[in-house]
């Protein structure tokens, strides 16, 4: 045989300069034998043509071949010219148009072999053109005694549905016919069919709704049926043919009442007797699953399916556990109680070895986290945390913020929460954790020693999570004095001396690991403390003076603007960097105005609005101005 010949010489090529000289020659005698015009070898030809097609090598030469042997009589040299036009030739070469006339006369043919040659290559590579051409004749063959030749004729006519939606009309009335065959393949071809122009056009669900009887009772047919080695697959009944049905029941059934109760029996019946042990019967049951969801379905069922999707997570097969979670992630919302049933399943997929087994698993896990749960959930999901890998580190510190602001049961449940995230995963935390987490702390009041004991703990066993050393820095600026005072009834006492916090601090501005935004809230930390501590100013002031020529620009201005307040502004400095509220004035009688607080007597305007604004800039403290301040100024200062 001249195909096996080469391909026996091309596969023995030692490389692929040796291969493509193969190829060379023999595509040069391929366009000779071409030219000639009575060739016996011309099937032998083009299939040699199209092996050097699939293997990746120019081919279009051979497309006017197949356009003669697809005009030729014999069924021989047909069957290889149509192949060849299924690969060669789309819809965008020209080519294309002149098989036109020669389909449309084989699909008159007295062969049905014949017909169903030129279905295949009109369903495979026919154009909008062919098809508004070729459309009445796909019509009357629709309507064949042969259910060969009408199960070809159906799913040609889904191509040209998808080509020409509007010639949707023409197939209606024959698809609907379909459904009476008894011939499997007529059968699938007609749902296909039936479900592609309900789709093309919703305004065909109406007409189509009408046959749901039909296809409950295919269905049924499907289901109770005995074994039947033409159409069973381990075990079920044609499990295509009925994944096809469930489709399209799903479809008509959306948003309509009559048509969904017409349905529940059936559903509920393929739900409870199909086996789930293979891949075929688990096919069925998800595809059940989806449609009883997406219709107006019983309470019972929905909570049947939601059971169907939770034995797929026991599942040793991890596509099947995956789309089980995919699709409980799509229901939790509405059946939230339903899926909470399977909830420890759920959690035991986080330790899948499967990556997107593992992601699903978060996520759904993240979405049945609820006040009742809170505790248990977060527990589990902490757990996952530290383990998690780096990619979804990112996605699991989000969602389990979230739960957390939505769901604390306590505020020092939930600052311990976000503390341990930021000690195992701090470097994957959003940009905006360090200001939420800063305001959750400043307004719980009565926990500030306990925060202050535990961020100091955290700080001098990991400077490398940088959320935490911000968060810390922050935290010991303004509660530094809680620190330094040792006696804490919520955490274990421990004794910090002055020289031990400014040395935590030191190290953060000196350590490679710093970014500068942390290196800038250790700076002002510093600079705070030295407000609430009395025996190392000069240490502070020794500190900050060597930030002052910091090649980091930002850092440079704080420590510039900080010896400016140690030498300049010095009776300015207490009120500047103090964490507590300052009353700038006192309201007093209409007549009299304001009288300005006894620490600020005596200062300009210029002093008083710049501890407003260094206050506002550089230490984040809760301060609260009572008195309005142009109105204090205007008063005193006129």
């Amino acid at each position: 045989c001249p195909e096996n010949e080469m391909i026996r010489v091309i596969r023995s090529a030692r490389t692929q300069g040796e291969e493509r000289g193969v190829i060379q020659r023999e595509c040069a005698a391929i366009r000779a034998q071409f030219r000639q015009a009575d060739s016996g070898g011309r099937s032998h030809n083009l299939a040699k043509l199209l092996y050097v097609h699939m293997l990746g090598y120019p081919a279009h030469f051979g497309q006017m071949e197949c356009v003669r042997m697809i005009a030729s009589p014999r069924y021989s040299e047909k069957r290889i010219g149509y192949l060849g036009a299924m690969m060669l030739l789309d819809e965008k070469q020209d080519a294309s148009l002149l098989i036109t006339n020669s389909i449309k006369n084989d699909l008159s043919h007295s062969s049905q072999y014949i017909q169903s040659l030129a279905l295949c290559t009109l369903a495979c590579m026919g154009s909008a053109e062919m098809c508004r051409d070729l459309a009445p004749e796909i019509e009357r063959l629709l309507k064949a005694s042969n259910s060969y030749i009408k199960k070809k004729a159906a799913l040609c006519a889904v191509h040209i549905v998808r080509k020409i939606p509007e010639l949707g009309e023409l197939f209606t009335p024959s698809a609907h016919s379909l459904l009476s065959d008894k011939n499997h393949g007529v059968l699938h071809g007609a749902v296909v069919l039936i479900t592609e122009l309900c789709e093309r056009n919703p305004g065909n669900l109406d007409e189509f709704r009408k046959a749901v009887p039909e296809l409950v009772q295919i269905m049924k047919g499907l289901v109770t049926s005995g074994y039947s080695p033409e159409h069973n697959v381990a075990g079920i009944s044609d499990p295509f043919l009925q994944v096809r049905v469930l489709r399209l029941l799903r479809i008509l059934g959306r948003n309509n009442d009559e048509a969904s109760d017409a349905m529940n029996d059936l559903l509920a019946q393929v739900a409870t007797n199909t086996d789930s042990s293979k891949t075929a019967g688990s096919a069925v049951l998800y595809e059940t699953v989806l449609t009883i969801m997406d219709i107006k379905s019983e309470s019972g069922l929905r909570v049947l399916a939601v059971n169907i999707l939770g034995r797929f997570l026991l599942n040793n097969d991890r596509n099947i556990r995956y789309i089980s979670m995919t699709s409980l992630q799509k229901i939790v919302q509405t059946d939230h109680t339903a899926v909470q049933r399977h909830r420890g399943t759920i959690v035991d997929c986080l330790k899948d070895q499967d990556a997107s087994v593992k992601r699903r698993a978060l996520e759904l896990s993240l979405a049945l986290v609820s006040a009742a749960n809170i505790r248990s959930m977060m527990k589990e999901l902490l757990r996952f945390l530290s383990t998690c890998p780096p990619e979804l580190r990112s996605h699991a510190t989000s969602g389990i913020f979230n739960a957390a602001e939505r769901y604390a049961p306590s505020q020092r449940w939930h600052i311990d929460t976000i503390l341990h995230v930021l000690i195992t995963a701090g470097g994957d935390v959003r940009d905006e954790t360090v200001p939420n987490l800063i305001q959750l702390i400043s307004v719980a009041s009565e926990l500030h020693c306990y925060t202050v004991h535990k961020l100091y703990r955290a700080l001098i066993s990991d400077i490398s999570q940088q959320s935490l050393v911000q968060v810390a820095c922050w935290c010991i600026g303004e509660y530094g004095d809680l620190l330094l005072k040792g006696d804490c009834d919520e955490i274990e006492p421990m004794q910090v001396t002055e020289d031990d916090v400014l040395d935590v601090l030191e190290t953060i501005l000196q350590s490679h690991m710093s970014s500068p935004t942390s290196r800038g809230f250790a700076l002002t930390a510093i600079m705070k403390l030295s407000t609430r501590i009395t025996n190392n100013i000069d240490r502070i002031r020794s500190v900050v003076s060597i930030y002052g020529s910091c090649i980091d620009v930002e850092l440079q201005q704080r420590a510039v603007e900080y010896n400016a307040l140690f030498k300049k502004y010095d009776h300015m400095r207490y009120l500047i960097m103090s964490s507590h509220t300052i009353i700038l004035g006192i309201p007093m009688s209409k007549s009299t105005g304001f009288k300005l607080h006894s620490v600020v007597e005596g200062w300009s305007p210029q002093d008083i609005l710049s501890v407003i604004m260094y206050k506002h800039t550089y230490t984040q403290s809760n301060f609260v101005v009572i008195c309005v301040v142009p109105t204090i100024l205007h008063s005193r200062y006129g």
